[in-house]
C-alpha cells in the first residue's frame, strides 16, 4: 500500500488535533504539527508558549530563511515516516504545503465548525495559556491574526470538508470514510 499523507487545514478549535490524536491511537500513525517547531524553539529560549509568541517566532522564521522554512522541515519529516498514513497538522498558508504538494499521497483535508462552537471548545481545552478567559469577542479578532486569515481560502483548495459541528462519532465517521475513499483499510 502506498503512503497515505492527510494535511489538516481550519479554523481555530476546528477539530484539526482532535482528528489527529483519534489517528494516532487507532493507527499508530505520526503526527507533524508547525506549531511544534515553534514551540521546540520558544522552549529552548525560555519564553512562554502563548498564541502572540509562536505566531512571533513563526513570522521571524519566515521572514529570516524564507516563507516556506516550515514547509521544508515538514515535508522532509513526512517524507522519512515509514508509515503508511501520516498525518500533518496545523497547515494555514499556501506556502505551508509548497513541499508536501508533490509528495505522493498527499491530500488536503478541510476541518471547520461554527465560530461560537470552536471558541467554547478553544477556552475548555486551553492549549495555549491565554486561551482560558479569552472572550468570544477576542475570538474573533484571533482569527483576524495574519496566521489564520489564509485558512479559509486553503479550505476551498481542499480535496474534502469535514463539518465538525455534530457529535465526535460523526467527525470519526467522517475522516474513516475519507480514509476508505483513499484506499486505507481500517
Amino acid at each position: 500500500m502506498s503512503k497515505i499523507i492527510l494535511g489538516f487545514v481550519g479554523d481555530l478549535a476546528a477539530g484539526k488535533g482532535t482528528l489527529a490524536k483519534y489517528l494516532q491511537e487507532k493507527y499508530q500513525c505520526n503526527t507533524y504539527r508547525f506549531s511544534t517547531m515553534l514551540r521546540d524553539v520558544l522552549d529552548r529560549i525560555y519564553v512562554e508558549k502563548n498564541r502572540e509568541n509562536l505566531q512571533l517566532v513563526s513570522k521571524v522564521l519566515r521572514e529570516n530563511f524564507g516563507q516556506d522554512v516550515m514547509s521544508n522541515v515538514i515535508a522532509k519529516d513526512v517524507e522519512r515516516d515509514e508509515n503508511d498514513l501520516v498525518i500533518v497538522d496545523g497547515i494555514r498558508r499556501p506556502t505551508d504545503i509548497t513541499y508536501l504538494q508533490n509528495l505522493e499521497g498527499f491530500h488536503l483535508i478541510y476541518i471547520t465548525a461554527e465560530s461560537k462552537t470552536r471558541w467554547e471548545r478553544m477556552v475548555k481545552r486551553q492549549e495555549n495559556p491565554d486561551e482560558k478567559d479569552k472572550t468570544f469577542e477576542q475570538f474573533l479578532l484571533d482569527e483576524q491574526a495574519e496566521a489564520d486569515m489564509l485558512i479559509k481560502e486553503l479550505g476551498g483548495k481542499a480535496e474534502k470538508t469535514i463539518n465538525n459541528d455534530g457529535t465526535i462519532e460523526e467527525l470519526y465517521s467522517q475522516i474513516e470514510n475519507i480514509l476508505a475513499d483513499y484506499g486505507h483499510k481500517n
